[in-house]
């Protein structure tokens, strides 16, 4: 099972806890009305699906209920950290290597 940490409650808990809410910092059009049908499709569809780390959304479901952040690697599952939604990414660099 997943432990995740909730950035807001400062628990970590089971991943039954959470819901996965898909990837993160996807940046809405800011007027969607005049964006074209493709450039729709794909931002409401189309995401990376890296293998290694990845920023992801979650949602603490059975707790404060809050969205945040989190950058986990999709191999291991192992997650590096957890972050506020509104915060900016953390440096990949920094830490894979705090990581080590």
């Amino acid at each position: 099972m997943l432990h995740i940490h909730c950035p807001y409650c400062n628990e970590t808990l089971p991943e039954a806890e959470f819901a996965h809410a898909g990837e993160a910092h996807v940046a809405r059009p800011e007027t969607p009305s005049e964006v074209s049908d493709e450039a729709w499709r794909d931002f409401l569809f189309i995401r990376e699906n890296v293998r290694g780390l990845t920023f992801e959304r979650w949602r603490h479901i059975h707790g404060c209920g809050r969205f945040f952040n989190a950058v986990r690697h999709t191999v291991t599952d192992r997650f590096l950290t957890t972050y506020k939604a509104g915060e900016p990414r953390p440096d990949l660099d920094k830490l894979q290597e705090a990581d080590q």
